[in-house]
């Protein structure tokens, strides 16, 4: 495989997609060549900062490399720790390309319209002589098990709830929904507190409500999240910002916390296993992650790991969201599922809503159709291309595999396929990752459950 003059050789291709080009591939070719420094930083929320110092060519034959190389970098940083400045130091002419990639009008114009919508205030990207220093400001984050407790995770397309007494789940609920295709958030605030209500039926009071849900979410507010995609942005501001805490309330003044289910997919992995220094992976309606370090700490990054490329090939598919191609929510959710399923020879009826096509895949699955089983080891080579990338981020030991996608005997074939791509093809990776496939409660409530813990009881 060979793109802008890097060429490499790619031993495991997945069956249905031989033109997938691993990202982190690219780079590792890349980098043996690449000799001028170049240094990025990223910078977030209560002063938080991220740099990566790297190499590139700075020779005129290898500028669309040079480009390629830290367009992919930048974007990967931004979407991994999260930030609405971005500061570059190196070559003149690299740093324009990259500051008009993010221009209202570029290329990047999404990610950075997203990053102004977070951070609620202005994106920027800017050349300097000297980066900010590094700073970070890991916090502990759950773990309160004491009293009667909500658990709540909202997926693109199903909604889970559990309730928990001193740390044990005495009633689970899990219902099909379709969030992203309703603008109206009463539909929205209705099924929440649908399910909040279903779980305290089952205690005999409510101390906490935590809820995990796909999305960003600052100060427990909905800041931006694939599920309100559809509601108008001034019923966005109006009614889903605080959606979570006035759903709640009906519940009483008990308190609450929100989070990433990515995080809180990092954290449920963390709680069941005893260990640390956890990513997260959950591959439902799309691809949400998070991370737990290795003292037990959520570190404060975003960690959309659905943002974040991984295929570098020309003919990568492109997100409907972001309108970029190669990220991952093409990868590793049940849109790769669907996307791959055309290929595996298999036709899924058009009116079929998203969650309704994957169980029909995974329904095949499970009768040992070929084309699906073709399909999850697709998603397993990717994955572990996938891995070994995000451990050059990371440096995570577990990587905790959940979500709907890696329910049933698909998910085994995917594991399966990931940890032979890791020991054919990174091996020195392979001895530091150890991908987790929790059982099947786990995988699909496990979240919830991991949610009930987020809020500490005075």
């Amino acid at each position: 495989m060979e793109r802008y003059g890097i060429g490499i050789p790619v031993r495991n291709v997945p069956p249905l997609d031989p033109g997938f080009f691993p990202l982190g591939k690219y780079n590792e070719a890349f980098l043996r060549t690449a000799r001028q420094p170049f240094g990025i930083a990223v910078e977030g929320t209560a002063g938080q900062v991220s740099v990566w110092e790297t190499r590139v060519h700075g020779a005129p034959e290898m500028r669309g490399a040079d480009l390629f190389y830290l367009e992919r970098l930048v974007k990967t940083l931004l979407w991994m720790r999260g930030g609405w400045r971005v500061s570059l130091r190196g070559e003149e002419t690299l740093c324009g390309e990259i500051v008009r990639a993010y221009a209202p009008k570029g290329a990047r114009a999404f990610d950075a319209g997203f990053m102004a919508d977070v951070y609620e205030r202005p994106f920027e990207v800017v050349r300097c002589g000297t980066l900010p220093s590094e700073r970070r400001s890991p916090r502990a984050v759950g773990r309160h098990l004491e009293g009667c407790r909500i658990g709540f995770d909202a997926g693109g397309s199903d909604r889970k709830v559990s309730a928990v007494v001193d740390g044990t789940p005495v009633f689970s609920e899990e219902v099909v929904w379709s969030p992203k295709t309703h603008a109206d958030p009463a539909y929205h605030y209705d099924g929440i507190v649908s399910a909040l209500g279903a779980a305290a039926a089952k205690l005999p009071r409510v101390d906490a409500v935590g809820v995990s849900s796909a999305g960003i979410y600052i100060g427990n507010r909905t800041m931006v999240a694939s599920l309100f995609r559809k509601v108008p942005r001034d019923a966005f501001d109006a009614q889903v910002k605080d959606i979570y805490l006035r759903a709640a309330k009906t519940l009483g003044d008990v308190p609450v916390a929100v989070c990433n289910d990515g995080d809180v997919s990092a954290l449920a992995g963390a709680m069941s296993l005893g260990e640390n220094n956890i990513l997260g992976l959950a591959m439902g309606t799309s691809e949400a992650a998070g991370f737990v370090d290795a003292g037990g700490n959520i570190t404060g990054g975003l960690n959309e790991l659905a943002f974040v490329p991984v295929d570098a090939g020309p003919d990568a598919p492109v997100d409907d969201w972001s309108l970029d191609t190669g990220v991952g929510a093409q990868y590793f959710s049940q849109e790769a599922v669907i996307r791959l399923a055309p290929a595996a020879g298999i036709s899924l009826a058009p009116e079929l809503q998203p969650a309704e096509k994957l169980l029909e895949v995974q329904r095949l699955m499970e009768r040992g159709d070929a084309g699906a089983e073709k399909i999850y080891r697709s998603i397993g080579v990717y994955l572990g291309h996938a891995l070994a990338f995000y451990h050059g981020f990371y440096g995570f030991r577990h990587a905790l595999l959940l979500g709907r996608v890696m329910s049933g005997a698909g998910g085994a074939v995917v594991l399966e396929a990931a940890e032979a791509v890791l020991k054919d093809e990174y091996p020195a990776a392979a001895e530091k990752i150890v991908p987790v496939l929790p059982d099947e409660k786990a995988r699909r409530v496990g979240q919830s459950v991991a949610a009930a813990s987020l809020p500490e009881v005075p």
